[in-house]
């Protein structure tokens, strides 16, 4: 679940121990609770401008081995076992931010989120598009010129106008503290037939705007719900566990930057207890959209995060690997094993089950505060 060259990644994370959910770091293979009245959350901790400095100069109780604590992060935890890296931030994430990726979306609403119609549809909108928006700068005159062509043949969607066009699509995946972590079981709604898993770069930015770090993030989806109407983008998105977010924040410094993220090569992995294996790949170089512009669409004046948030970047990822039968595609089922990795972010390994047979989530912004006043934490 490490980064290849951990031994110079500073990484932050949260563990739930025996007092409570607490901000950690790693050294040596040691979990270290750094959690203190000055920075009781990860929320806190992001908002320092010296960050790297402190987390490096933490002192910090060791709870024990990275080995151990993974063990005891499955469906049903023991105390200590991780949870995601986030806490009070802010969960978003930006559709439609690579091209191929992009003319799935257009087939599944084509489509009507029928995964019957779905291989018919790729043909032909294959056809027409081919590689011609592979490298396209959305907004330009070029991507004009490509939309122009789209609506004569009656391909034009709205995934395309903020995929090519000047405005991101950014939209809520959870409400705060509602992602899972390393370990944990990811949630389908089940109402879906169709679904799949989307590898993506998670930035942290703090309410300022800055990018501190970088993680890895699952952000499950139903295409026969979202391929209805976009306008169910939100019961497609959010439900019971279907965000999976780390295992750890990955800080920049100098042994890790923001054109290191620009360069990521994500992997996926999903086994079946069918014996189904489906492997993927997304590359950060393809995104069409550069994550600082990205982030300056989500937070500036027209719009603040007071405490900061976390933002899934979008996926090259689309399957259409046939897993039952001819031309439906890829879809999850129950006991799925999924894992993206990343050579500099480490590996995201998570369970599938359905959303209503996920643990609930109960412990909210609320318990955490109450909690945290219960240890002395808040100044």
């Amino acid at each position: 679940m490490l980064p290849n060259d951990h031994s110079n990644a500073l990484l932050l994370g949260r563990v739930q121990t025996a007092d409570g959910p607490s901000v950690v770091t790693l050294r040596d293979g040691r979990v270290l609770d750094i959690t203190s009245r000055a920075t009781p959350t990860m929320r806190d901790l992001m908002e320092r401008d010296d960050l790297v400095d402190h987390v490096r100069g933490a002192q910090g109780t060791d709870i024990g081995s990275i080995d151990d604590i993974a063990a005891a992060s499955t469906e049903a935890p023991k105390a200590p076992h991780f949870l995601p890296p986030a806490d009070l931030q802010a969960i978003k994430a930006a559709g439609v931010t690579f091209a191929e990726s992009m003319v799935e979306r257009v087939i599944e609403e084509q489509a009507a989120g029928n995964p019957d119609r779905a291989q018919a549809i790729r043909t032909r909108v294959q056809g027409v598009i081919g590689d011609s928006l592979a490298g396209i700068v959305p907004g330009s005159d070029k991507a004009m010129q490509v939309k122009d062509v789209l609506q004569k043949e009656g391909l034009w969607s709205q995934y395309l106008e903020v995929g090519i066009g000047p405005d991101a699509e950014v939209f809520t995946k959870c409400q705060p503290m509602a992602s899972v972590g390393w370990g944990a079981s990811v949630g389908l709604h089940p109402m879906s037939s169709w679904n799949n898993p989307e590898p993506e770069v998670v930035l942290a930015v703090d309410s300022h705007g800055r990018i501190r770090g970088a993680t890895l993030g699952n952000d499950v989806n139903l295409r026969d719900v979202e391929g209805r109407s976009a306008l169910l983008l939100g019961k497609a998105k959010d439900n019971n566990a279907s965000c999976a977010i780390g295992p750890f924040i990955r800080l920049f410094d100098e042994h890790y930057t923001a054109d290191d993220m620009r360069r990521a090569e994500l992997t996926l992995d999903v086994t079946g207890k069918d014996g189904f294996v489906l492997e993927g790949r997304s590359s950060m170089s393809k995104i069409s959209r550069d994550p600082d512009e990205i982030v300056a669409q989500t937070i500036g004046r027209h719009h603040q995060y007071p405490d900061g948030f976390l933002l899934f970047l979008g996926t090259l990822f689309a399957p259409v690997q046939d897993r039952d039968a001819p031309g439906q595609g890829f879809t999850h089922k129950p006991g799925d094993l999924v894992t993206i990795s990343e050579d500099r972010l480490g590996s995201l390994r998570n369970t599938v089950q359905l959303s209503t047979t996920c643990p609930e989530w109960t412990f909210g912004a609320g318990a955490l505060m109450r909690n945290l006043a219960a240890r002395g934490m808040l100044a």
